[in-house]
């Protein structure tokens, strides 16, 4: 058993007896004996001369600042669900000369698909789907892609083999 070393202590006198259990009971309530909990107040104060932040104030504003994130996290979601209802809304869009037979005017080729094509000597299917950012349940976007790989292909652009698509050009 280690002896306490008698030049280490403080004496600390409370005004009163009321004053002691108040102290007492703080501590207790922070889970700390009372001498632990004297001398993180006494540092905390030295720190706040010193011109650090109490730990409380610290405390204080991590919860803010978690409170502020989820905020933030829960708008991005929700834009990020906007973003991709108007990405959908885009890609049928410009898929729409491509699903009709009867269209008549300029049919424009998607840039994307053209970019992935040429910078990949061979694409796979679900490959270019996927990079496209079409999901499997966007059955019109689907059509209007395989719509735009074959008149590629009529016009000699890319060639197809069984497993997907060579830009040839």
């Amino acid at each position: 058993m280690v002896k306490p070393d008698r030049s280490r202590y403080i004496w600390l006198y409370c005004r009163s007896k009321a004053q002691k259990d108040e102290w007492q009971a703080l501590a207790e309530k922070a889970n700390t004996p009372l001498s632990a909990w004297c001398t993180s107040i006494i540092e905390e104060r030295i720190a706040e001369d010193e011109g650090n932040r109490p730990r409380h104030k610290i405390v204080k504003e991590l919860e803010s600042l978690k409170a502020d994130n989820k905020v933030l996290r829960d708008d991005l979601r929700q834009k990020e669900v906007v973003l991709q209802r108007y990405e959908a809304e885009l890609r049928r869009y410009r898929a729409e000369p491509f699903q009709t037979e009867a269209f008549k005017g300029v049919r424009t080729f998607s840039k994307e698909l053209v970019d992935i094509l040429k910078a990949r000597s061979h694409v796979g299917s679900y490959e270019i789907l996927e990079l496209l950012g079409i999901r499997p349940d966007e059955s019109q976007a689907i059509k209007a892609v395989s719509k735009q790989l074959e008149e590629l292909e009529k016009f000699n652009l890319v060639k197809a083999d069984g497993k997907g698509w060579q830009w040839i050009a």
